[in-house]
């Protein structure tokens, strides 16, 4: 499955333990393979982050989160069908998943992409990647590639070779937390 988008090689790198430097619907981000420990703790080395900050994960739909949040709330899913805009929630427990990739009361954040490259990526991988800005611990988002540290590219196992031209949305994902009792929470706007 090559085509468009160099998949076998991304393919390759993410089965390996790699990690990948790639635009997504938000912005530039690294990922990796997400039930892989090894491969997540690579991403807190590239970039020199505190293992208690959790990361984003993707899945490709409804059916791959269920995998991982057996039991989603309603109002998750109510979310997910009503939003048009990129959309991260947080959910109270997860399965499948290795600790170093869930926030310390095992709370995960996920996102469905609306993104062509993200959505050919998780159905050819079908397991979830991580999805971290592309960026050293406490520096700016990358809005484009060229808004990517050099220190980053230089440390990732693959560059997604489009896109790298255009800048992406103006900013990341509206973040949502639903706590165990099903209430919901604005983290980010």
């Amino acid at each position: 499955m090559s085509g468009k988008y160099d998949l076998e090689r991304v393919l390759e790198i993410l089965n390996e333990g790699g990690t990948i430097l790639y635009p997504t619907d938000t912005i530039w981000g690294i990922g990796c393979d997400a039930t892989n420990s090894k491969a997540v703790a690579s991403i807190y080395n590239i970039k020199e982050r505190v293992a208690e900050k959790s990361m984003i994960i993707l899945v490709r739909d409804l059916d791959m989160l269920k995998d991982y949040v057996p039991d989603p709330p309603e109002i998750a899913l109510e979310l997910i069908a009503s939003v048009s805009d990129p959309l991260t929630i947080i959910y109270p427990k997860a399965v499948n998943l290795p600790q170093n990739i869930l926030a310390a009361d095992g709370s995960v954040a996920i996102r469905i992409p609306n993104h062509d490259f993200c959505q050919a990526l998780l159905t050819a991988f079908r397991k979830p990647i991580s999805s971290t800005s592309a960026n050293m611990s406490g520096s700016p988002n990358p809005y484009s590639y060229r808004g990517v540290e050099k220190q980053i590219k230089l440390a990732v196992d693959y560059i997604a070779p489009f896109e790298q031209e255009k800048a992406s949305r103006p900013k990341p994902s509206t973040i949502i937390k639903i706590d165990k009792k099903g209430d919901m929470h604005i983290i980010r706007n």
